[in-house]
This record gives structure tokens, C-alpha cells and sequence, in this order.
């Protein structure tokens, strides 16, 4: 059996506490917060959701080596591959809106807001005597 404090299991532990904290912040979130936020996460390829994917892709290779050594029930390997494939069918879905997540992430440029310069009038400009 796995010793429970062994640093692989600590450091489930661990992601697991930070992505309760990253929800916390979530729910505080400012819209563009949010949405920085929900883009690092929902990458199909470098975020949470696509290393979790990845996670899940490894996990089902471990449980087939151990079903086929009757080490573990078959099902346990299939969920795990089902679980790969729903979570990467996820990640194609999430990807069609990640320019608008993308969008509301980016500060938007503050058009309007800079002070116009005052009119000059032209009866006074340029004329010395």
C-alpha cells in the first residue's frame, strides 16, 4: 500500500487545497479576473483542465497494465479511459469560446478617456507685435 504521507500523495493533496483556494478567488473575481482566470484553466494543452486530461490518460495506462494482471477490476481501467476521453471531448467544446474568454481576460484600451487638449483660438496664435 501507498504510504499516505509519501510526496506524490502529499502533493495530490496539495493541488487539491490550491484548486479549492483558486475557487475561492474565482468566486471574488472581478469579470476580468474571471475571466483571466478561466483561461489559464480551461487550456486544452497547458492548463488545469488539460493537465488533468493528461493526468487521466496516465491514470488509465496504469489501470490497464494492472487489469491485465488482474491486479485490478477492468472496469476501473475503462472508467479511467472514459474519463480521459469525456474530459478531452471538454477541452475541443471549451475551445470554441476561448476567444471570448480571451476577450474579456485582455484590458480593454481606454478609448474616451484621455483629457482632449483645449482649443486654441486663432486670433491669439503666432501673432506678436
Amino acid at each position: 500500500m501507498t504510504d499516505p504521507n509519501s510526496y506524490p500523495v502529499r502533493l495530490a493533496d496539495d493541488i487539491a487545497g490550491l484548486l479549492d483556494t483558486l475557487n475561492e478567488h474565482l468566486i471574488q473575481a472581478t469579470p476580468q479576473e474571471a475571466a483571466q482566470i478561466l483561461a489559464k484553466v480551461l487550456d486544452g494543452e497547458d492548463g488545469v483542465l488539460g493537465r488533468m486530461t493528461g493526468l487521466m490518460v496516465t491514470g488509465s495506462h496504469f489501470a490497464k497494465d494492472l487489469s491485465t494482471r488482474d491486479l485490478l477490476p477492468t472496469e476501473v481501467w475503462l472508467a479511467l479511459g472514459r474519463a480521459a476521453n469525456e474530459l478531452h471531448d471538454i477541452a475541443l467544446d471549451i475551445d470554441e469560446h476561448t476567444d471570448a474568454i480571451a476577450a474579456l481576460a485582455t484590458p480593454q484600451s481606454r478609448v474616451g478617456t484621455t483629457v482632449p487638449k483645449p482649443a486654441v483660438s486663432a486670433t491669439g496664435v503666432g501673432r506678436h507685435r
